[in-house]
């Protein structure tokens, strides 16, 4: 029978594992090194074409720290202080580190450069694990029977040695930094020695070449100097295309093929590894032979690996009694899922024996080379991909519990269902993250047919009613305010992968049904897909809140040398797909009231989608922010959506994209329809509003609803609010609530400013804080404030460069009949100015419920005058203190006012350490005379206006 390409892989590898690893007598003639030579370019040529197709470029990695050339690594021509001597490849599993290493072992023994000796070592930590103790002589010795011990030493710095998976070495990692060898004749475990040598205690001057997963690069940044980690990247997109152009005779079908693992972003992302094109490959192959559906096979990472496992089986099942067939899967689970919860994908005949199996219960999954026996290590099994893995531990889950016997020495180390899930032990392991995904797959009812059909095994009923309640659970804390709102952090995105692998819409519906705040941050075409499925069976979310990061969708700006137009926009409309479903949520959940699009990366297609489902009347909007935001074009677009809707309250445009006329006249168009309920707007950072102030004041003027007008950050400067004083000026302005802050004002603006105070009769709200007003701006503001017919209650002058004499104005303003109950002067150097202050706190007729004074430069001396003044007053409930450093003695005097004083005081802030046992006791004695009032210290560091 012929090999296939596979199959002879698998014979030369372990020829090539034997010469590298010197398990196998190395020859020494001339003749044979040349063999050696050529069995090592067979392998990886045959490794190339069979898993890694297309040229060197198809495969990408890229140096992750020290920015050092790499192309000196596995070239000896360098000068060898500019070669790197640690280089680390690390990557998940499957993406090609080992071949990766293996490759440049050859490039580096294929150098011809005069009296130089090039040497190569290979190290597997999988057959170390079973090494006992030795010297490092004896150890260098196996590996190379060539060489003379006395050799080593003085030619290092022409010697490469490969470490080979250093994740899989089953030890602890403090052992290996505690217990270092610098006596390369002294026994000690291998693990120890290898240790040494990348502490660079033995042969200091070779270079090392470390391979491993993530999961160990803490462990090697710990034990070696300066390393270089290259993170290998696996297949490009161009050669993944490649790939199945070389796999499949049919051009036609490949591309087909190429095109259904392509609509699904996740499953394409892992088609970097290449042994998950070679599993995509062949199944898609057999669905092609078998006329199936390629698009549904696709649908889910569950789905395709299912479909690969099972069709490995269909014909020998059909041939031969189900019995020994499930009794080879339940084998093949137990060990499957010892690994995982192991860490290690490596499995030995002790790990068979310890759990009651032969090598014989596994014969089917071997056959089918599901599972290899290790190429490096004799008597080592691992899966065909870590992937593999973990569907076949999912398996283990859902398998009925009735069924398992376990006829080994112990008992397996296997968590339960409720473990895997636990967010402790997924946090401890991330590959059980994954196996968690493929058991909500599993829980799809025609998988679970799938997998019965095939393996004739029952499947348990109460495991898919057991994810429900865990993940119900979860959401239900969340949504009730126990943790932190449903949102896009790993939680999240770990659920929404799971609900999406299920493919049962009932099931995510009910999963979903506690869900009332949704706040998602897609920052790559798989949170797209999968948020999407989810979000349109979403019917009770309240609050919604979206970030979108660059590359998701297409931008017209940005064109790619890469792809031609009609490449890009038969993209962009696949991925639109998925966005039209995930905007469904406005017309599924009736009681969606809140939206906010903040910090996204958009395109002119899927705001028009996404603007379009805010028009429909089954949409209840009543808050939008839209904030920074591209393309530029898109406020527009929200502008045009908003025209007419009655059910919305409460909008903020924010952003750099204001200085567009179309902008504000489409807003006008909003504030100016018959059916506008809008009461809050905030324009922030609106560059261009002068040049269109007429329509806006006729907008306000028309407009009977709005109540907060906000434009904070905008260029309004002293010329505009000469423009905006002469519509509130106007006896159909009803606005209540006004803010200024950073508008670019000066104390010149303030007589206008003052006039409208007077005149205005609804105004009660007004922020004018981070402008430079100064005493002069604030002596003009107290002039309107003065006046019996002001309204204002609220006033925010927060870092306005008010010094002493201001607040001899203010305090005039509070000691007469003033409506004031609120007012701010946090970060104005006032100091000197505070017994003004305190004067009129001290009167009957001072109406202020709070005041703000945080950060504003209030010494020991200052808190004298505090003290006398609050046990008097009889209205003030919260004073702001923080910032201001008051001293022991300081703070010591205020507490002992309070002590005595049964004012209406509330709330007292303060910039204090934790407090010395005299003040400690004196905050006992005030909690005991007066239990309403609360003192903060802890969040002295707090910023910006106390309560606006």
């Amino acid at each position: 029978m012929k090999r296939g390409p596979a199959e002879e892989l698998l014979l030369l590898e372990n020829s090539l594992a034997g010469i590298c690893s010197g398990y196998k007598e190395v020859p020494d003639s001339g003749r044979e090194r040349e063999r050696e030579r050529n069995t090592m370019e067979k392998v990886y040529t045959i490794w190339k074409h069979t898993f890694w197709p297309g040229d060197g470029d198809d495969f990408h990695y890229k140096v992750t720290s020290r920015s050092q050339k790499f192309t000196s690594f596995w070239s000896p021509k360098a000068p060898i202080e500019l070669r790197p001597l640690t280089v680390v490849l690390h990557g998940p599993a499957g993406i090609g580190k080992t071949t990766l290493a293996k490759k440049w072992m050859l490039e580096w023994r294929q150098d011809k450069l005069p009296n130089t000796l090039k040497l190569t070592f290979y190290l597997s930590c999988k057959e170390m694990n079973r090494q006992g103790t030795c010297t490092f002589a004896e150890l260098v010795s196996k590996t190379r029977v060539d060489m003379q011990e006395a050799e080593i030493p003085d030619q290092a710095q022409n010697i490469l040695f490969v470490i080979d998976g250093f994740d899989e070495l089953r030890v602890p990692s403090e052992s290996l930094i505690h217990d270092i060898c610098c006596d390369w004749k002294k026994q000690k475990p291998v693990p120890i020695l290898l240790a040494s040598l990348l502490k660079r205690k033995l042969l200091p001057k070779a270079t090392l070449l470390v391979t491993t997963r993530p999961r160990a690069l803490r462990d090697l940044r710990l034990l070696t100097e300066q390393p270089v980690f290259i993170e290998v990247e696996g297949l490009s997109e161009e050669g993944r295309r490649n790939y199945f152009l070389k796999h499949f005779a049919d051009e036609d079908q490949a591309l087909q093929a190429f095109e259904a693992m392509s609509s699904n972003p996740a499953l394409f992302h892992m088609g970097c590894m290449p042994a998950v094109c070679w599993v995509t490959c062949t199944c898609l192959s057999q669905q092609m032979e078998q006329e199936q559906d390629l698009d549904l096979t696709c649908q889910t990472t569950t789905s395709l690996f299912l479909r690969f496992l099972c069709g490995q089986f269909t014909s020998t099942s059909a041939s031969c009694p189900q019995g020994p067939l499930q009794a080879a899967l339940r084998s093949a689970c137990l060990l499957a899922a010892e690994g995982l919860w192991e860490q290690t994908s490596v499995l030995d005949r002790e790990d068979l024996r310890s759990l009651g199996l032969k090598e014989s219960d596994l014969r089917p999954f071997l056959d089918k080379n599901i599972i290899q026996e290790n190429l490096d290590c004799e008597g080592y099994y691992t899966f065909i991909h870590l992937s593999v893995q973990q569907l076949l531990a999912a398996v283990f889950y859902i398998l009925d519990s009735e069924k398992q016997n376990y006829g080994g020495s112990r008992r397996p180390n296997i968590g339960n269902l409720q473990m895997l899930l636990s967010k402790e032990e997924r946090l401890k392991n991330p590959n059980l993250t994954h196996v968690g995904y493929f058991l909500f797959g599993l829980s799809n009812e025609q998988r679970s047919r799938e997998l019965e059909m095939t393996f004739g095994c029952p499947v348990s009923l109460w495991v898919k009613q057991e994810l429900l309640r865990s993940l119900s659970g979860e959401l239900r804390r969340s949504s009730s305010g126990e943790s932190e709102p449903f949102s896009s952090t790993t939680d999240v995105k770990e659920v929404l992968y799971c609900l999406y692998e299920s493919q049962d819409e009932l099931f995510v519906k009910e999963a979903m049904a506690h869900v009332r705040e949704m706040s998602l941050h897609l920052q790559s075409k798989v949170d797209l897909v999968h948020s999407a499925f989810c979000l349109q069976h979403c019917q009770y979310v309240q609050k919604f809140s979206l970030q979108v990061e660059r590359w998701i969708f297409l931008e017209d700006e940005r064109i790619l040398e890469s792809e031609t137009w009609e490449e890009r926009y038969e993209h962009d409309d696949h991925i639109l797909v998925f966005w039209m479903d995930l905007c469904s949520v406005f017309s599924s959940s009736e009681n969606l009231s809140s939206l906010d699009v903040s910090q996204s990366f958009l395109s002119s297609s899927s705001v028009r989608i996404l603007c379009d489902q805010i028009t429909r009347a089954a949409c209840h909007l009543q808050k939008v922010v839209i904030k920074n935001i591209c393309p530029v074009d898109a406020y527009r677009d929200f502008c045009l959506a908003f025209v007419g809707k009655k059910t919305l309250t409460h909008l903020t445009l924010e952003g750099g994209a204001h200085s567009n006329t179309m902008l504000l006249l489409l807003l006008c168009e909003v504030l100016k329809h018959k059916t506008c309920n809008l009461q809050y707007l905030r324009l922030g950072s609106c560059s261009d509003i002068l040049p269109q102030w007429d329509e806006f004041s006729l907008a306000l003027i028309i407009n009977q609803s709005l109540q907060f007008l906000d434009l904070t950050a905008s260029e309004l400067w002293d010329k505009g609010v000469t423009l905006l004083c002469a519509t509130l000026k106007h006896p159909k302005c009803f606005l209540q609530r006004l803010s200024l802050e950073n508008c670019h004002l000066t104390g010149a603006c303030c007589k206008e400013l003052s006039s409208a105070l007077i005149v205005n009769q609804t105004l009660t709200h007004l922020c004018l804080a981070n402008n430079d007003l100064g005493n002069g701006g604030v002596q003009l503001l107290c002039e309107g404030l003065s006046y019996p017919d002001c309204q204002l209650q609220i006033l925010v002058l927060y870092k306005c460069n008010i010094t002493r004499r201001g607040c001899k104005y203010i305090a005039t303003v509070l000691q007469g009949d003033s409506c004031l109950t609120y007012l701010d002067l946090g970060l104005n150097p006032i100091a000197r100015g505070l017994r003004f202050l305190c004067e009129a706190l001290k009167k009957p007729d001072c109406s202020l419920k709070c005041l703000g004074l945080r950060g504003c430069s209030i010494s020991t001396l200052c808190c004298q005058d505090l003290a006398s003044a609050l046990p008097s007053n009889q209205r003030l409930e919260v004073l702001d203190l923080a910032q201001n450093t008051l001293g022991r003695d300081g703070i010591m005097v205020l507490l002992e006012a309070l002590k005595h004083s049964h004012g209406p005081l509330m709330i007292l802030r303060l910039k204090m350490d934790e407090p010395n046992g005299e003040i400690q006791k004196l905050l006992q004695e005030l909690k005991d005379s007066n239990p309403g009032l609360t003192i903060e210290y802890q969040n002295a560091g707090l910023t910006g206006p106390l309560l606006w």
